[in-house]
């Protein structure tokens, strides 16, 4: 369920601003959204995990959070990010 250090390694690379970037809103979203697929994953087969379906929901309104700090200073970096990630709004 968890993200391996090797692929928040690659999503800091693909998305970061700076070498090294990891506060960036950007990177934030993009390392949320790898976590929210794979719980999602997690719950195509394990029904019935109420604790973990908590920390879901948690994540995504973490990230719905940093979407609409990152729509509020720049919408041309939101529009960016959202269109990479394959996120609906």
């Amino acid at each position: 369920m968890s993200i391996t250090a090797e692929r928040k390694t690659e999503l800091v690379k693909e998305f970061g601003r700076a070498d090294g970037d990891t506060g960036s809103p950007e990177v934030q979203v993009a390392i949320l959204t790898e976590r929210i697929t794979n719980l999602t994953d997690h719950f195509k087969t394990h029904k019935k995990d109420k604790h973990s379906r908590r920390g879901l929901l948690m994540l995504v309104s973490r990230r719905r959070r940093l979407l609409d700090y990152l729509r509020r200073v720049d919408d041309e970096r939101y529009a960016a990010l959202i269109k990479s990630l394959g996120i609906r709004r």
